[in-house]
């Protein structure tokens, strides 16, 4: 495990998942949120955030925290280990709302309130998104090491495996 995707529904916890593997690891952790946003609220160009990703693409070693679908095949090309999160949407609405108000280290400002808009895309995730994710991961790239969580509990006894392991 030298280069490892995170992916799932906002509010599932990849970030959170992805400091403690970090951690444990001591791989670079890089989360595509600091990168595509901006702290005014805006975002970078799709071809500046392209450039910014293909560097981190080229290292020997990383953990990169989120979907991006457009980018996701590109990373999972290069990577050898996919997490996925595949939560209930209730846990990635809850994992959601319990961040407003808090800094973050994979946001670049603190969420005042769960936007509407972002809100409907968590409802939507597992019909929307997830079915092309578990398509390209089952398929094309079903040679990577894939672990798929469907708790957090699962996510928290997977790293203290790697604990245990590594002591």
């Amino acid at each position: 495990m030298l280069k490892i995707n995170i992916i799932g529904s906002p509010g599932s916890g990849k970030s959170t998942f992805a400091r403690k593997l970090s951690n444990i690891t001591k791989l670079p952790l890089y989360y595509l949120d600091m990168i595509w946003h901006k702290p005014d609220k805006t975002n970078i160009s799709k071809e500046e955030f392209d450039i910014q990703l293909n560097k981190i693409l080229k290292k020997d070693r990383w953990i990169i925290d989120g979907n991006y679908k457009r980018t996701l095949e590109t990373r999972l090309k290069e990577c050898d280990t996919v997490f996925l999160m595949d939560y209930p949407v209730e846990v990635c609405l809850l994992g959601a709302q319990s961040r407003i108000g808090k800094r973050r280290e994979d946001l670049p400002w603190i969420e005042s309130s769960l936007d509407e808009d972002f809100k409907q895309f968590i409802i939507d995730f597992p019909k929307k998104q997830l079915p092309s994710i578990y398509k390209l991961i089952k398929g094309d790239y079903k040679s990577k090491n894939i672990i798929i969580f469907k708790s957090r509990k699962n996510a928290d006894d997977y790293l203290q495996q790697i604990i245990k392991t590594l002591l």
